[in-house]
């Protein structure tokens, strides 16, 4: 068994290894057709003129292609800039679609081949190591050593993956360009999905799906024997699979607009965006149900099945979000701070970007039923500022990027408005709880330990108290790794839910309101 996880890490780090050389390799040329068949056709005299001196040029490298194609593009631009001639400013960057275009070499010759000697090598490696993990081992979670270890507990293996994480993640959200050989790679995949070549979140997709199910498998290996974790994670691998990569794939196949079912606004916060409205509306019965099944769903079904379950059912069944967490972060759970000022943080900075995204959306469909007349087209840099900040870099950069670091739940603890939303209606009004028999609690600390949204779950333990906090996701892992049974996830009556005994912190006290 040794044998077989050593061979699956070496073509684990292989695969990985020729992913990351896979935008270095081959040529890029550029002639006037390619600019032609890429670019927008109010833009398309000007960009052939623009970058005329790069025709008949043969690049060695993306870096010297991209970068005299930024070179030209902002020239022009900023002479416009300069005399103020804002209507003629080329606001589209075609960067990265000018790049996939006039790349030339091995992975555009044979695209399934380098998709097979990088994602699928990492793939096939990354189930061979899982597989024989913990069969040695009676089931159940144990004091295993998890801040012993380099990759799990901020050592140097961790810094790096988290390093690789953070530089992927940028690159992929503000310089896909440098992406467009990854992309190429993918394209006869979704070209069978979809009908048109790949983009890079079409890529991004697929390795966020690959994650889930490769390290679902993980789940199922160290949480065996415990049906609520197993179902739990089919769960997570279902809708990822299903409802975020294979549906929205296929409508497009037919024409209809890209379209998640699963994903609720305000996390979805682009859904009352004037091009999403315009494409729901415009595509018949199909776009009116995916129009009306989302606003349902935010007025409706948000408080009904969180009254019933608490905000599980969405962020530990059927959020993608929570599905890599849970999946792809399960090994940096013990990494969340558990400290009373992470704590304060947690409820100012999620309920702040609540409230952000509120008011984003409450201006956007005012803006819009007023036919632009109140801000006219103001709401665009509104939306920049919310993609930037929220979309990207917390959701994005920091949420994922930051798991070696700050473990697995940063986007969902601190960020996610739909998280704060979930909350506010499991903290006040909901049947779920997290029931604790205190006399048999011994203390061991795994419960805490183990607690991904940074709850000091002992302390609630040791004194038989009900854990309802707003924040917890109800994982059920608490419940998973103690070893005495003293924690329950329950969705009982009301009454007796909460218990008003305060948190006693030096010599003051302060009320749990979250």
């Amino acid at each position: 068994m040794k044998f077989l996880q050593n061979t699956g890490l070496t073509l684990f780090v292989l695969g990985l290894a020729i992913f990351t050389a896979i935008p270095f390799l081959g040529t890029w040329e550029l002639d006037a057709s390619m600019v032609k068949e890429t670019t927008k056709e109010m833009h398309r005299e000007v960009m052939v003129d623009i970058l005329t001196p790069m025709y008949d040029k043969t690049y060695s490298s993306q870096f010297a292609f991209i970068s005299e194609y930024s070179r030209h593009f902002e020239a022009y631009n900023e002479s416009l800039k300069a005399e103020e001639k804002w209507d003629q400013v080329i606001w589209d960057d075609y960067a990265f679609p000018l790049t996939k275009n006039a790349s030339e070499g091995p992975v555009s010759a044979s695209p399934l081949l380098f998709l097979f000697l990088s994602i699928g090598l990492a793939v096939l490696g990354g189930l061979l190591y899982i597989l024989p993990l913990y069969r040695n081992e009676t089931a159940g979670i144990k004091n295993d050593g998890i801040y012993f270890s380099s990759m799990k507990a901020r050592g140097w293996l961790g810094i790096v993956t988290g390093t690789y994480l953070i530089v992927f993640y940028i690159i992929l959200y503000w310089y896909p360009e440098y992406l467009a050989n990854l992309v190429i790679m993918v394209d006869p995949l979704s070209e069978v999905l979809s009908g048109g070549p790949a983009s890079q979140w079409f890529l991004y997709g697929l390795i966020y799906t690959l994650a889930i199910l490769v390290m679902g498998v993980r789940m199922f290996r160290k949480y065996r024997g415990n049906n609520y974790q197993t179902i739990r994670t089919v769960s997570v691998m279902f809708f990822q699979l299903s409802f975020a990569f294979l549906i929205p794939e296929i409508l497009v196949l037919f024409n209809m607009p890209w379209h998640d079912f699963k994903n609720i606004w305000p996390l979805d916060y682009s859904f009352f965006y004037e091009y999403r409205l315009e494409g729901m509306i415009s595509s018949g019965a199909l776009g009116m149900f995916m129009l009306v099944w989302g606003i349902l769903l935010i007025i409706i079904g948000v408080p009904i099945f969180t009254y019933f379950y608490g905000k599980r059912w969405y962020c530990s069944w059927v959020c993608g979000c929570g599905g890599l967490a849970e999946t792809l972060g399960d090994p940096y759970r013990q990494l969340s701070d558990k400290s009373l000022k992470s704590w304060q943080i947690e409820r100012y900075l999620v309920h702040g970007v609540l409230v952000f995204a509120v008011l984003m959306t409450v201006v956007t469909l005012t803006n819009y039923f007023m036919e632009f007349g109140l801000l006219g087209q103001a709401t665009d840099q509104l939306h920049s500022i919310y993609g930037f900040a929220i979309g990207s870099a917390f959701a994005g950069v920091i949420g994922t990027g930051f798991y070696p670091f700050m473990g697995n739940r940063v986007w969902c603890r601190f960020g996610c408005p739909l998280a704060a939303y979930l909350g506010i209606v499991q903290r006040f009004k909901s049947r779920f709880r997290i029931t604790t028999n205190g006399g048999q609690c011994i203390s061991c600390g795994n419960c805490s330990t183990y607690c991904e949204m940074g709850i000091d779950v002992r302390w609630y333990a040791q004194r038989g108290q009900n854990i309802v906090r707003s924040s917890c996701v109800g994982c059920g892992v608490c419940s998973a790794v103690c070893p005495r049974g003293v924690l329950k996830l329950e969705n009982g009556e009301e009454s007796g839910r909460i218990n008003d005994m305060p948190v006693i912190i030096g010599n003051n006290s302060v009320k749990l309101k979250s």
